[in-house]
């Protein structure tokens, strides 16, 4: 038997970025849990068919929200349609995330302007990263604080703690996202909220990148993870479990570095 301070039935959840890769499997593990979840993306094209997928396979009550949430618009919107259709909201999981590889400018030797970040790539990492976060913490905040109780986990990665090459932009927002989980924690500690963060390391997902990015992704995973492999995308999920469930009452600000040791 599960103990009773994991049990997070009936919990409403929304996870953005949840079509594909960690924001997937979180929503999966989450709703197997007995949560109702809401799950976040742009577009239709994956989240349909998987809110489907995770209800029936579930029980429970799993909605697509379709929703531009790198806008204030979009993110409020996303707040809306969860309180619309379940009345409250629980647990909101920052997933959305993306990164560009290019230095911050040209290095010697390379291509000039096309070999390095420009103010459309700047702007987007630091949004998909980062604003995201900000906008959907402050349209889901009212309803957080009116309850007294709450848990925001965000994804960061484990470039939050060591950086990489042509990874300038992505590496600043993540570190930024786990800046912003300290603050954001100390602010509504005093009102019941847990604020937390995952930064995960090596979690391929063949919807994402494909199957032979996937594969690269495992071999490379043989020498440069201390444990020797990747990520499942459960993994994330049952750590995200924790964070969402009553069993992390006493964590907030914190930052997990779930990445099979490749940031010691």
């Amino acid at each position: 038997m599960m103990p009773a301070e994991y049990n997070i039935t009936g919990k409403v959840v929304l996870v953005t970025g949840a079509g594909r890769g960690i924001g997937k499997g979180i929503a999966e593990v989450l709703a197997e849990a007995g949560a109702d979840v809401a799950i976040n993306a742009l577009t239709p094209k994956y989240v349909t068919g998987l809110a489907a997928d995770l209800a029936a396979k579930s029980g429970r009550r799993v909605v697509p929200v379709i929703a531009d949430v790198m806008t204030a618009e979009g993110a409020q919107s996303a707040i809306d349609q969860v309180i619309g259709t379940f009345g409250r909201i629980d647990v909101l999981v920052n997933a959305l995330g993306d990164s560009i590889r290019k230095p911050l400018v040209a290095l010697p030797g390379t291509d000039g302007a096309l070999s390095q970040i420009s103010e459309t790539d700047l702007r987007f990492v630091i949004d998909i990263n980062l604003t995201e976060a900000l906008l959907c913490t402050r349209a889901a905040g009212p309803h957080l604080l009116r309850q007294k109780s709450g848990k925001v986990i965000n994804v960061a990665a484990w470039t939050a703690h060591q950086g990489g090459r042509e990874i300038v932009l992505y590496t600043t927002a993540k570190t930024a996202l786990a800046g912003f989980t300290r603050a954001q924690a100390l602010e509504w500690a005093p009102f019941g909220i847990q604020v937390n963060c995952i930064a995960p390391g090596f979690f391929p997902d063949v919807v994402t990148s494909g199957e032979e990015r996937v594969r690269q992704t495992e071999e490379r995973s043989k020498t440069a993870v201390p444990l020797g492999r990747a990520g499942k995308l459960r993994e994330a999920g049952l750590l995200a479990l924790y964070l969402a469930s009553p069993a992390s009452d006493y964590m907030t600000g914190q930052t997990i570095l779930l990445d099979g040791g490749l940031g010691l």
